[in-house]
């Protein structure tokens, strides 16, 4: 019992070092965003507050904290104050997949939780814009929430041509597979395929339909400010790092006791800046065009084509 217990302490202790990591990577990612976004704009970016900017986001984090916090007068007060801090504890809750190789719930079924809380968000980013009472808000919040459920759907049907490919549910097993090759050579139009519904997914450029601030005043979360607004950008931005980690799990080697994974996970985390430097903004009917038109049937063949290597290789052996 004893031993159970010093097991559960533990776990308890590697959760919370995992979510202060993932905070103060989301910090850096913030401020690595607005210093690329800068120099892609021909300008500086942070440069003001520490050397070179570095403590820009934790000023950030002061300012957006200790500002009053401002209610709209006919929203549904409760459900207003609570989707934010739902939205970011989801997004967090996401991150107790990473396979850790010491004691961690590095469980057998990570894939699925994976789908099963990351289709989680959709609700709180709906009840943030309906309990604004504010018609954009709810524009913004009906968007994300078709946008989200359209690209969830090819990212299930890709991580099932994996789950063919290596007979297992868990992230921990892709590092083995991919020991002398990366799946990106294998899988390479399922891995292009599998970015662009990641982008959809974090509601990033070129796909920002639910901020959309060209034709919305800013989408679902256009009446929240100070801590509600921090949580739902914080959110965002594990979210952006979260699915980056995923990327390198599934495409890129997933070799988690090397610093290299890290450097990839960078990489990744600087491609998505990279993107909303560089694109303008789809239209909306060729977003849902490019989901269940394109996407749903080649990751469709694509299932099928794996499912027939795998039972291939199976008649074979037998």
């Amino acid at each position: 019992m004893t031993l159970i217990l010093k097991d559960m302490i533990l776990l308890g202790f590697s959760m919370i070092i995992l979510v202060v990591c993932v905070l103060v990577g989301v910090a850096f990612l913030t401020l690595l965003e607005r210093k690329v976004l800068g120099y892609i704009q021909i300008r500086k970016g942070p440069n003001k507050v520490g050397f070179m900017g570095l403590l820009q986001p934790f000023s950030d984090a002061i300012k957006l904290f200790t500002k009053e916090q401002t209610f709209p007068y006919m929203s549904n007060l409760n459900i207003y104050y609570f989707s934010p801090v739902f939205n970011f504890f989801i997004s967090l809750l996401l991150w107790m997949v990473m396979p850790f190789v010491t004691v961690y719930l590095n469980f057998n079924l990570s894939l699925l939780f994976f789908l099963a809380v990351s289709s989680l968000s959709v609700y709180t980013v709906m009840m943030a814009g309906w309990s604004s009472n504010s018609s954009y808000a709810l524009l913004g919040s009906l968007r994300a929430v078709a946008q989200t459920i359209s690209y969830e759907v090819s990212l299930a049907l890709i991580l099932m041509s994996f789950v063919f490919l290596i007979l297992s549910l868990s992230l921990i097993d892709f590092s083995g597979y991919q020991f002398y090759s990366w799946f990106i050579f294998m899988c390479f139009p399922l891995g292009f395929m599998w970015i662009i519904s990641s982008l959809a997914e974090t509601n990033r450029t070129p796909f920002d339909f639910a901020e959309g601030e060209s034709e919305l005043v800013s989408g679902f979360n256009v009446e929240y400010s100070s801590g509600g607004f921090a949580m739902i950008f914080l959110a965002e931005y594990a979210s952006i790092l979260f699915m980056s980690m995923i990327c390198v799990m599934l495409f890129l080697g997933a070799d988690l006791i090397s610093y290299l994974f890290f450097v990839k996970l960078v990489f990744f985390s600087f491609f998505w800046i990279w993107v909303r430097g560089t694109l303008p903004r789809f239209r909306y009917d060729k977003l849902m065009y490019l989901a269940w038109k394109s996407f749903l049937p080649s990751s469709l063949n694509f299932l099928l084509y794996y499912f027939c290597f795998k039972l291939a290789i199976f008649v074979i052996l037998i």
